[in-house]
């Protein structure tokens, strides 16, 4: 990793302390979710953004460490800024978990192994170095009993060198937990992998084709890697996972903020929309200086994106550009914001190039656009000091909380993640916000963004049948402390 960032023993807790929360904070889904943790070694909570994963988790891990004497020592992979800012944070804010102890397993490769070196109870690392890790612990067993996957879904992918590398020692973990928002955002098919890793295969199947085979055919044999569910096969992966899996949605157990999604149409000029036509039909747009190409269909899909953005990279990587009609519309947006902060989040490096170029490039224009990158980045935008944040939807998809520096997003160009949609839409959408939120999306009438839109919908509406039949219903508990709204900053 090229980032360096000490690691180092969680800082002291001062248990006199007037602002820190106490356990009977929790809410009664989130102790509920405690308690589904320690009864199930092996277990997924699929959560909405806000609501309080970070806690739930810490505080089933004090319980079974400090109270039952389960654990010893646990090992949280999870994304970079999470693995570096959020868990650490939690500890600070809840009395019951003044006694954890934390290390960091990331930056440079030295810091790393001197964090391994530390006494705690427990260890974070980023999931891009679960290689690395695994690899340092060769021909020993792992020093870790319990095993915490913060997004789960970032190993859906069973051919991915993370997935292969855990999958070699996830028998040494005797307590495994899985925390994600989307475990299927795409794909039924991606449910194997994060199933695997929880049971070792005893609910779907030992091997990836096992599964394909007896929950899925092939109707075009021409097209091998096409698959489709077979009758029943749906309801009857939803019941093999309803034992060890539990989900919740926001807006059942809080009091979200109102969510308004806007869809703005861009029409192209005649001359546009026969130059994106020609795209599509011939895959080619020749210029002189280098030709607009696509190889395949994949590739065809994201020129396509591209072009309806504005602008497309040719066979040199040099950008071409074909309309603005996007950058107007970002313009009258922001006009129309009057001041008040906007999240622009952009598909291709040169659609944050040609929004700087039109609005100005912080720092070298102190009142131009900002991309969040650094923690003083996330810190000015949470104090309103950014006025136009840009940044990918990947870069903030997971774990930071940014609702208290605006409320309006606006795509400039959509993902056809559904996953990466709607954890950047969580970012501002989630508790503790304070105003509607409003949702823009720039959508150019007649192109693939059409598409991606209705692909989102598809998608949202297939995951919703998986997380309702996994859905928690919970006894309401008569005490009224934990029946309250908790405090906004407990929703990590």
């Amino acid at each position: 990793m090229t980032e360096i960032v000490p690691t180092q023993n969680s800082p002291p807790h001062n248990p006199s302390s007037q602002h820190l929360l106490n356990e009977s904070c929790l809410h009664n889904y989130q102790q509920y979710c405690v308690d589904f943790i320690e009864e199930h070694p092996q277990c997924a909570l699929f959560l909405d953004c806000g609501l309080g994963k970070t806690v739930i988790t810490l505080t089933a891990i004090e319980h079974l460490m400090y109270d039952s004497y389960e654990v010893t020592k646990v090992l949280i992979i999870a994304p970079l800024r999470v693995a570096r800012d959020t868990w650490q944070a939690e500890l600070g804010k809840w009395a019951h978990l003044r006694g954890l102890s934390m290390q960091r397993i990331i930056g440079s490769e030295k810091d790393r192994l001197r964090a391994l070196g530390e006494r705690a109870d427990v260890y974070v690392i980023n999931r891009e170095n679960t290689e690395w890790l695994v690899k340092h612990y060769s021909g020993r067993r792992m020093p870790f009993d319990m095993l915490v996957l913060d997004e789960l879904s970032s190993f859906k992918n069973y051919r991915s060198k993370r997935f292969a590398a855990l999958k070699k020692v996830i028998q040494q973990f005797k307590r495994i937990v899985g925390l994600t928002g989307t475990p299927a955002p795409n794909s039924l098919e991606e449910l194997w992998p994060q199933v695997f890793l929880l049971d070792k295969g005893a609910r779907l199947g030992r091997t990836f084709h096992t599964y394909i085979d007896l929950y899925f055919s092939t109707p075009n044999s021409w097209l091998p890697y096409k698959h489709e569910l077979k009758a029943g096969a749906e309801d009857a992966i939803y019941k093999k996972l309803s034992d060890i899996c539990v989900s919740m949605k926001a807006t059942d157990h809080l009091n979200m903020p109102e969510r308004v999604e806007n869809v703005v149409e861009l029409t192209l000029s005649p001359r546009e929309m026969k130059l994106y036509k020609q795209m599509e039909r011939d895959m080619l747009l020749p210029y002189a200086d280098g030709d607009i190409l696509a190889i395949n269909a994949a590739t065809l899909a994201g020129k396509l994106l591209q072009l309806a953005n504005g602008a497309c990279y040719d066979e040199f990587h040099n950008v071409k550009v074909v309309h603005e009609k996007k950058l107007d519309a970002l313009e009258d947006l922001i006009e129309a914001a009057n001041g008040k902060p906007v999240l622009v989040l952009y598909s291709f490096q040169h659609d944050l190039t040609r929004i700087q170029e039109r609005f100005g490039k912080f720092p070298d224009d102190p009142n131009g656009v900002r991309q969040l990158v650094t923690e003083q980045d996330m810190a000015d935008w949470n104090t309103g000091k950014i006025p136009i944040a840009v940044t990918q939807p990947a870069s903030t998809g997971h774990g930071l909380n940014l609702q208290a520096g605006g409320s309006t997003i606006i795509w400039f160009g959509l993902t056809w993640s559904l996953e990466l949609y709607e954890q950047a839409n969580a970012r501002l959408w989630r508790q503790g916000q304070k105003e509607t939120v409003v949702i823009h999306h720039l959508i150019t009438k007649g192109t693939m963004d059409e598409q991606v839109m209705r692909a989102l919908k598809d998608k949202a509406a297939g995951q919703d049948a998986l997380l309702n039949a996994v859905k928690a219903r919970i006894q309401e508990s008569t005490n009224p402390q934990r029946n309250k709204e908790a405090d906004p900053n407990a929703g990590t």
